[in-house]
C-alpha cells in the first residue's frame, strides 16, 4: 500500500441540529473532530462564507468539506436555480481551502439542471482543486407516504410496497459514472442496497464516506454508526487498508439528545467508532494536523469531559431525521 496519512474525520453540521452552524465548530473543536462538512441550509451563518470563516478562526476547526443546499427543505437557499447553487458551493470551497463539494443527484422535475449536471460538474471540477463528490440516495417508500393504519395494512401484506425515485436517472450515481462519489450508509440502509458492492463499484473514485448507520428503516435514519446494520466497521476498514485519500465526515441524527452534555456524549462515541475502524499501521500512515490549529481559547460545552459511555436514546434514531436529508 503507498504510504497514506491518518484519514481525517470530520463533523457535518447538520449533526447538531436542532442546534445550530457555530454549535458544530464547538462541538468539533471540544471533541477533537479533524474538521467539519458544512451543511449550507436554513441557518443564515451556514450561507455566509464570511461568517464561516470567522468560526473556523474562532474555533481553530477546518472546514474539510461543503454540501450544496440541495436538501428539500433548502430549496430557496442561495436562489431557485441549482446550477447557481452547485457553482456557489464550489466558490465556498475555494475560500474555505475545503478539498470537497458532496451534491445529491438531480430531482426527476429539475429537468435543465438534470440534463446539464454531468457536464457541469467535470467544468467546475476542470476549474478548481476542488472535487464534486456525489452522493448515493434512496427512494421514497409506500410506507412514509401511509402513515400509521395504512403502513401497518402494507406491512401486513408482506412489506412496504413500490418504492420510487426521486432522482435522475437514479438514486445510484455509478449508474451515470462520475469522477467522485460519496458513500452514505444511512441512504444505503434506507433504500435496501448493499454497501460493500456500491462502495466496489465507486472503485478509486470514492473520495468521501458519510459515516452513520440504519436499519433499513422507510426513513433516513442516519443513526450513530454501529448501531445499526450496516457494514460500518467493514467500509472503515476497507478505506484504511486502502490508498483512500478523502475525509469521513460523521453525518448522524443526535435530535434525541436532551442536553448538549448528552449531544456531546453521541458525536464523542461516532467519533471513537470512526478513529477506532479508520486507525493505519503506523508504518504506512503519516499523522497530519488539521490546517488550522485549535484555538487557544475555545468555549467548552458543559459536560463533554465526560466518558463516551451509552446515554439514553443515543442510537441517533430519530423518527424526523428524513427531513434531514431527503
Amino acid at each position: 500500500m503507498v504510504t497514506a496519512r491518518r484519514i481525517p474525520v470530520g463533523l457535518s453540521t447538520a449533526s447538531v441540529y436542532p442546534e445550530n452552524t457555530e454549535a458544530a465548530f464547538r462541538f468539533a473543536a471540544d471533541l477533537d473532530y479533524d474538521g467539519v462538512e458544512l451543511m449550507v441550509w436554513g441557518d443564515p451563518v451556514s450561507q455566509d462564507p464570511g461568517a464561516v470563516q470567522r468560526l473556523v478562526r474562532k474555533y481553530g476547526v477546518p472546514v474539510l468539506a461543503v454540501h450544496v443546499p440541495c436538501l428539500l427543505i433548502s430549496q430557496r437557499v442561495w436562489g431557485a436555480d441549482p446550477t447557481v447553487k452547485l457553482r456557489r458551493s464550489v466558490e465556498a470551497a475555494e475560500i474555505f481551502g475545503a478539498s470537497t463539494v458532496v451534491v445529491h443527484p438531480p430531482f426527476r422535475w429539475q429537468r435543465r439542471y438534470a440534463e446539464g449536471f454531468v457536464d457541469q460538474v467535470k467544468t467546475l471540477e476542470q476549474g478548481s482543486h476542488v472535487s464534486v463528490s456525489v452522493e448515493n440516495m434512496y427512494p421514497m417508500r409506500a410506507d412514509v407516504l401511509f402513515r400509521g393504519r395504512g403502513a401497518n395494512r402494507l406491512r401486513r401484506r408482506g412489506g412496504p410496497g413500490p418504492a420510487v425515485s426521486a432522482y435522475s436517472p437514479s438514486l445510484d450515481p455509478t449508474d451515470t459514472g462520475f469522477d467522485h462519489y460519496t458513500l452514505d450508509l444511512s441512504h444505503t440502509a434506507t433504500a435496501g442496497m448493499d454497501a460493500l458492492a456500491l462502495a466496489a463499484r465507486m472503485g478509486e473514485g470514492l473520495n468521501h464516506l458519510h459515516l452513520a448507520d440504519g436499519r433499513g428503516s422507510s426513513v433516513d435514519e442516519h443513526m450513530i454508526p454501529g448501531a445499526g446494520d450496516q457494514p460500518c466497521a467493514e467500509v472503515c476498514r476497507q478505506l484504511a487498508d486502502s490508498d483512500f485519500s478523502g475525509q469521513v465526515v460523521l453525518e448522524v441524527s443526535t435530535q434525541s439528545a436532551r442536553t448538549r452534555a448528552e449531544r456531546s456524549v453521541m458525536l464523542g462515541r461516532a467519533l471513537s467508532f470512526a478513529r477506532k475502524h479508520l486507525d493505519r499501521p503506523a508504518q504506512s500512515a503519516i499523522t497530519t494536523r488539521p490546517a488550522h490549529p485549535r484555538a487557544a481559547e475555545v468555549a467548552r460545552i458543559p459536560g463533554a469531559e465526560t466518558p463516551a459511555v451509552d446515554a439514553p436514546g443515543s442510537d441517533g434514531a430519530d423518527a424526523g431525521s428524513e427531513d434531514r436529508d431527503t
